[in-house]
């Protein structure tokens, strides 16, 4: 069963009386309340101090958490103001409350630049707006990570030097890296300090200049990857900047990952349930490219589920099934990105040059 808590405190009777709202709301939907976190709890509402904001240390890597920071001054720039806290806290989503006479605005934030805002009357308080906060961040922070992975010393020796489809992923890599698509879609040292930055890039796992992920099928089983938090520009040590995925085992809810003995492999990219589930539906796929950015005419993922989660595979995948030609497409993923698939990596980037938007639209 589902778990939520609150840390903190409100700051006054109108958020006390919004953080009730938001307590009963989810009981009334199966969630179980504690007043302490639990090891493994699933949702946490984290009440910051605006003066010195930390982050929730989670002890699960299921947990989902909510920063909330209160306010009386109505924001000049939303993300200027308000994103700051997000990535300070290391927090999923970002809810900032700014208090008027008249009326009280929930501004919500995810860490890939998503803003929505939620007004309600200060004075009459209509409840209706637990509901619409429920249906925001339930189906976000209920959503089931595939970020554990089981590595297996069992890559055949043919390959432990790679292949020609490792070849194509490198080259494909310095292209990425040209792209510099970074997880924003202005300018971060405008907004961030030099180390809120560096707590962005942990918090991604970002590595190098560009950012993304591409993937090449080998046969109908498996898949190269580019790993976690490297340099696009730089791919050439399988196991560690090229991963061999083998497999998803969904009773442990983890990726298979081969790689050649005696080595400390990386992680494989969060992404990687996505590309195997495309990979297993569509034989004709043979290869995703995963870039933060944009493109005109192209259909989008309804919710802006976290990346690494089975739901937001599995909403990709289906838009994939649905599009004319699930071979060679463009999937957006809400207030995130794009998933691109191609015959192979040359067809994706020759589809895609020059039709590059750098600022994914936020809703």
């Amino acid at each position: 069963m589902n778990s939520f808590t609150f840390t903190g405190q409100p700051a006054n009777q109108c958020s006390q009386w919004l953080f009730e709202g938001i307590r009963n709301i989810f009981l009334e939907h199966g969630y179980t309340y504690h007043s302490t976190p639990e090891d493994n709890i699933k949702l946490v509402f984290h009440v910051l101090n605006s003066n010195a904001p930390r982050p929730y240390r989670r002890k699960s890597q299921g947990t989902f958490v909510v920063s909330i920071v209160e306010t009386e001054t109505k924001p000049q720039d939303i993300h200027k103001e308000a994103y700051p806290y997000l990535i300070r806290s290391l927090a999923n989503h970002l809810m900032y409350i700014v208090h008027g006479e008249k009326e009280t605005q929930l501004y919500f934030l995810t860490p890939e630049q998503g803003n929505y805002s939620i007004t309600f009357d200060t004075e009459k308080r209509d409840e209706q707006v637990f509901q619409q906060i429920y249906e925001r961040l339930e189906p976000l922070a209920s959503s089931k990570l595939v970020i554990d992975n089981d590595f297996y010393k069992d890559l055949p020796e043919s390959l432990w030097n790679g292949d020609e489809i490792t070849q194509s992923l490198g080259a494909s890599g310095k292209k990425l890296d040209e792209m510099n698509l970074l997880p924003a879609p202005f300018p971060l040292e405008e907004i961030l300090s030099e180390r809120d930055i560096r707590h962005l890039k942990k918090l991604y796992g970002i590595g190098g200049l560009s950012y993304g992920n591409l993937s090449a099928r080998k046969d109908n089983n498996s898949f190269w990857m580019s790993a976690s938090g490297i340099d696009k520009s730089n791919m050439r040590k399988i196991g560690k900047d090229f991963l061999y995925i083998s497999g998803y085992d969904d009773q442990k809810n983890t990726m298979k990952v081969s790689v050649p003995p005696r080595i400390t492999p990386k992680r494989a990219s969060v992404d990687a349930i996505e590309h195997w589930m495309i990979y297993q539906e569509h034989p004709e796929v043979g290869a995703i490219v995963h870039i933060h950015a944009w493109m005109d005419g192209i259909k989008a993922t309804e919710f802006n589920y976290p990346c690494g989660t089975v739901e937001l595979a599995e909403s990709v995948a289906r838009l994939v099934s649905e599009s004319k030609n699930p071979s060679r497409t463009v999937i957006g993923l809400k207030n995130h990105g794009l998933t691109i698939t191609g015959r192979d990596l040359d067809d994706i980037f020759e589809r895609i040059e020059g039709k590059i938007i750098p600022q994914v639209p936020m809703q």
